[in-house]
Formats: structure tokens, C-alpha cells, sequence
């Protein structure tokens, strides 16, 4: 390619630059963020040699956005480029300190002239694969939002009416759990808990979808909101509960959000044709495989070894060497989506695969801390995976743990 192409986007509008193989500049231009924009810089590429069989290589700062993703559905290949080495890059042209984004695309274009081979474009996945990586992600962030309002809730409710979170202390997931709310939306308060009779707490129960012990849990119910507690005063009490109603509105979106979006993520990674590899293995369920997918794509060129892959999640340790100085410390560049989905697929692995289980006791009694040894265990289930999807084969316990003890295979 004798021809290179930088981008430097903005909100509303972009600055191309394309540039030779000698680094002349051979064009520049201002496009806008629409469809007319966009034309305009198909145009400029086609007068500066770009085919349908040679196509003019993008260097970009973002990953994604309208732009990106019309550029990748002509088939050419986009480098996305972190604004940070954009950066130094930049010292390369001028040691002023000057900026412009005339400049920038200048830059972008010329990184792809001296080093492209240094920078990863975005991978060919196909479109299942990238409608996959926009639920996965949306319901990790509705999980990570649900986390959040349920931790103000729960701060805020210790403030006056810590009788409440008393009663489902000991229940599962506690005031996450769809009776817990839908009471606290009948009764916020302590005064108006205290008045709640064993049938209305019945209704509410059944309203919320609970079918069994309902006589019981709603006398215990009872009991617990009668109970004598430190209580704020009146007026300040109804509007802390006024404050726990806007609290609870937005704990019941993230979590139907967490739970619409699980589904909708769920029944689209079941119709990959990768879906029946990544739950072959253990500790992996169609959500947290669609995650996984989510992140490393379906493109077989992305990861030529998995070395890369485990790299990419954070899996891999760094090394940092000078002199006579070599310290060797876990990643923390890395993929934080994959990285997370890691940690959970690790753990579960523990209690479903036994050669995961004396993998795990093993890093533990040579000194790693349950972080490291649950790390090591996710780089190595990340190699089994690479394997797999790169040979099409399902998950095998006795290859991917070979001479695991007898008396862990007869436990398990």
C-alpha cells in the first residue's frame, strides 16, 4: 500500500489526511459526522488510488462510532489507536508542544506509514459476534449500575431504617430480592412498616412472586417491623423515605435492565456456532460464555497464539527487567471485561472441574494468593480455549488436565 489515511474525529465533524509512502502529505479535508461526510471521504480515497481490491488502510483513535463502523462494512481495514501513543507519536513531528487536529491526522496517518505492522487492526468479526459484544457488554454494565444503586439503597436505608434490612438480612441476594422491594415501595418508612398488617404483607408477597411459606414469612415480617429501633425524627424519617422511593426507582431499572438485557444476550450467543465450545467448558454458562465471546470475537486471524489471548485478558504476567533489577508482576493493562468475566469463570471452574480444583491447590501450596492462583488457573482455561475454537474440538477434562489425582476425580 502506497497510500495511508489518519482520521482525527471529533463530535461533529472529522479531519482526514492521507499521506504517501515517502510521507508526503497528499490530501487533507474537514468532513462532517453524516452521511454526506462520510461520502466525501469515500470520494477522497477513491481519486488517491483506492479499489475494491486494494483498499486504502484508516488509522483512528476510537474503536468504535458510526464512522468505524461504516468503514468496516467496506472492507477495509481499521487500526484503532490508543490517544495515549497518538501521543508520543506526535513528539516525532514537532517538539513545540503544538497540537491541532489537522496535526493529529497527519500523525495517525503517518504511524501507519513507518509502523503498521506494530499496531493490531480490528478483528473480522462477523455480525452475530459484534450484536453478541453490544448485549454482553450492556448487561455487565446494568449488573456493575444494579450494584451500584443497591449499595446507596442499602447505605441510605442504614441511615433510619436499619429494622429493614434486619428482616431479609439472612435471605438470599437480601433487598435485591423482588419481595424486599416490592414492600419497601409499599412501606418505606418505619412508622408505615409497623403498620402492615400479616395480610397485607401477604399480598405483597404474592404480588412480588413468592408462592411458598408465604403465612410464614409474612408473620416473621411482622414481627420484625414491630420491633422497637432507633428511629430519625418525623419529618426527617418521611423524607429519608421519600429518598429511598427515587433510590428503589432506579434499583428496579438496573435490575430489569440487568435481566431483559441477560436474556436478549443469552438467546443470541445460543445461535453461535462457537456457543457449544464455550460452554463445554467448566464454570461456563451461556451468560458468562457470551461475555467471553463478547471480548475475544469470533475472528481466528485476532489471536495467532495464546500467548496473545492470555495477554489481551491479563492472564499473562509482565516482566520488567534493567540491569541486574527483574521483577515479574501480574498485567493491569488488559481487557477489564474480559478480565472480570475471567475471575468468575475461574471460580466456578473450582467446584466443576477437578483438574481446575488441583490446579488451583497446587498454585496455592507454592505460595500464589487466591487472586494469582485463580489468575494462573484463567490464563491456562484460556489456552484450553484457544485450542479449541482454533481446532473446533469440545472440551476434554483429561487433556486439559492431565494425571489429575484419582481421588479428586471421585470427589468431583
Amino acid at each position: 500500500m502506497d497510500v495511508y489515511c489518519g482520521i482525527d474525529w471529533a463530535e461533529d465533524h472529522h479531519d482526514i489526511a492521507l499521506v504517501n509512502r515517502d510521507g508526503q502529505l497528499l490530501a487533507r479535508r474537514r468532513i462532517s459526522d453524516d452521511a454526506a461526510g462520510l461520502a466525501q471521504l469515500l470520494d477522497l480515497l477513491a481519486e488517491h488510488g483506492d479499489t475494491a481490491e486494494d483498499l486504502i488502510p484508516v488509522a483512528i483513535e476510537t474503536p468504535r462510532g458510526l464512522l468505524v463502523a461504516c468503514l468496516r462494512a467496506t472492507g477495509r481495514t481499521v487500526y484503532p489507536i490508543n490517544p495515549m501513543a497518538v501521543a508520543r507519536y506526535r513528539d516525532r513531528h514537532t517538539v513545540s508542544g503544538g497540537k491541532s487536529d489537522h496535526g493529529d491526522s497527519v500523525v495517525l496517518a503517518s504511524i501507519l506509514r513507518t509502523d503498521i505492522g506494530f499496531h493490531r487492526p480490528l478483528p473480522a468479526d462477523s455480525e452475530l459476534a459484534q450484536a453478541i459484544a453490544v448485549l454482553a457488554r450492556a448487561q455487565q454494565d446494568a449488573v456493575w449500575d444494579r450494584t451500584t444503586a443497591h449499595n446507596k439503597l442499602r447505605s441510605h436505608l442504614r441511615e433510619y431504617f436499619p429494622g429493614f434490612l434486619a428482616a431479609f438480612a439472612e435471605a438470599k441476594h437480601g433487598i435485591l430480592r423482588p419481595e424486599a422491594r416490592t414492600i419497601l415501595a409499599a412501606a418505606a418508612t418505619p412508622g408505615d412498616a409497623a403498620k402492615l398488617t400479616a395480610a397485607q404483607l401477604r399480598a405483597l408477597l404474592k404480588k412480588a412472586g413468592r408462592s411458598r411459606g408465604i403465612d410464614a414469612e409474612a408473620a416473621r415480617l411482622r414481627d420484625a417491623f414491630r420491633a422497637p429501633q432507633m428511629r430519625q425524627l418525623p419529618l426527617v424519617e418521611q423524607a429519608m423515605g421519600r429518598q429511598t422511593l427515587a433510590l428503589l426507582g432506579q434499583l428496579n431499572a438496573a435490575c430489569a435492565a440487568a435481566d431483559d438485557l441477560e436474556h436478549a444476550a443469552t438467546e443470541s450467543f445460543n445461535q453461535h456456532p462457537d456457543a457449544g465450545i464455550i460452554t463445554s467448558f467448566p464454570g461456563l454458562g451461556a451468560l458468562t460464555g457470551a461475555r467471553v465471546l463478547a471480548e475475544i470475537g469470533d475472528d481466528r486471524s485476532r489471536f495467532q497464539h495464546a500467548k496473545g489471548l492470555k495477554a489481551y485478558a491479563g492472564a499473562a504476567p509482565i516482566t520488567r527487567a534493567s540491569g541486574k533489577t527483574k521483577s515479574v508482576t501480574h498485567r493491569k493493562v488488559k481487557n477489564n471485561r474480559l478480565a472480570a468475566a475471567g475471575y468468575n469463570w475461574a471460580f466456578s471452574a473450582l467446584t466443576a472441574s477437578p483438574g481446575a480444583r488441583a490446579h488451583y491447590d497446587r498454585r496455592r501450596d507454592d505460595g500464589d494468593r487466591h487472586a494469582a492462583a485463580q489468575r494462573n488457573l484463567f490464563g491456562r482455561l484460556l489456552g484450553c480455549l484457544h485450542r479449541c475454537l482454533t481446532t473446533g474440538q469440545h472440551y476434554d477434562e483429561n487433556i486439559a488436565f492431565p494425571g489429575t489425582p484419582e481421588k479428586l476425580s471421585q470427589a468431583a
